[in-house]
């Protein structure tokens, strides 16, 4: 078990550098913006695989309150790049 878990992280982590050069040579702003979504979201998924392999319940507190940054920060950007502002 704690074999495919290592491999899912090493998969997670293989797919999270395509990510990475999207952010880096996005030729848009919201190429950009989707890559660090992205990111994000592996990584919510490689601390949850972190908890499976090291039974650590507390992670998946810590990932749920990642995710909800990582949405609420992607949200603000995008609204911040449309209106100017963040009312």
């Amino acid at each position: 078990m704690s074999i495919m878990l290592k491999i899912s992280m090493i998969i997670i982590l293989l797919a999270s550098f395509f990510s990475l050069y999207r952010l880096i040579k996005g030729p848009t702003f919201f190429d950009r913006v989707l890559a660090v979504n992205l990111i994000g979201t592996k990584v919510v998924v490689l601390l949850v695989l972190i908890d499976f392999l090291y039974d650590r319940p507390e992670f998946v507190d810590i990932s749920l309150a990642y995710a909800l940054i990582n949405f609420v920060g992607t949200i603000a950007i995008l609204k911040l790049k449309e209106k100017g502002r963040l009312d």
